[in-house]
């Protein structure tokens, strides 16, 4: 079933691209799996997945030790997409990849700490809090520009892009403000060549939203009921 599913995915990220510039091949496809055994992970690696989201640290740490001992270590890139507790930066640096939730400068400075510890590179993605929901987190939109500008002095973390999560709503046209004034920003911060290099990736869409995310910008899409339950 998840083999199917992702074909279905694919064929679904390439019918929304003829709308935009970029092709299909350009869009990275991150599996979030969250609650899921390391045997669906495992299937998801068959099926062509390359990069996988996990949402907590300690989760994380079970399955990447899993993962990696029956050698599929080398094949595959390690997201954390879930909010991260400065108290889980010191785990987290020395697995994942990409953290894709930095939403506050305090969170950067930790991770560039814990980075330097070890002689590692962090990229990292800034979150964004588009929307006006309580429960979400990230950096105001009006916040993000000066927090990048201090994070971009820092040695041992790399701004690879910005992330945001849309609200909930019944008709996923209803996300598209949202993700379109993330790709404005992007495009601001890029204009302004405040990090060293330009901002490449911008992390917007999930299961219900990805498609539209595609159409507003957005290169790299979280998916997880979508691949793991169809």
């Amino acid at each position: 079933m998840i083999k199917e599913n992702i074909l279905k995915i694919r064929e679904r990220i390439s019918n929304s691209c003829p709308k935009i510039i970029q092709g299909p091949k350009s869009i990275t496809l991150v599996a979030v799996s969250k609650g899921r055994t390391p045997e669906q992970i495992k299937e998801a690696i068959e099926a062509g997945i390359i990069d996988i989201g996990e949402n907590k640290v300690k989760e994380a740490l079970i399955k990447y030790k899993q993962i990696m001992d029956e050698g599929y270590g080398a094949r595959i890139k390690w997201h954390m997409i879930g909010h991260l507790q400065t108290n889980k930066v010191k785990e987290a640096v020395k697995i994942f990849d990409l953290i894709q939730s930095v939403d506050s400068l305090y969170l950067g400075q930790k991770i560039d700490k814990q980075a330097a510890k070890i002689n590692k590179i962090q990229d990292i993605l800034i979150e964004v809090k588009t929307s006006p929901e309580a429960t979400k987190f990230g950096l105001r939109p009006e916040d993000t520009v000066g927090v990048i500008k201090e994070l971009a002095k820092l040695g041992n973390i790399n701004i690879k892009g910005l992330m945001t999560i849309a609200p909930l709503v019944d008709n996923p046209e209803r996300t598209r403000p949202y993700f379109r004034s993330l790709k404005e920003l992007f495009e601001q911060i890029n204009a302004q060549r405040i990090t060293h290099n330009a901002l490449r990736f911008l992390s917007m869409g999930m299961t219900d939203d990805f498609e539209v995310a595609i159409e507003e910008g957005s290169n790299m899409v979280r998916l997880g009921r979508a691949i793991f339950e169809g």
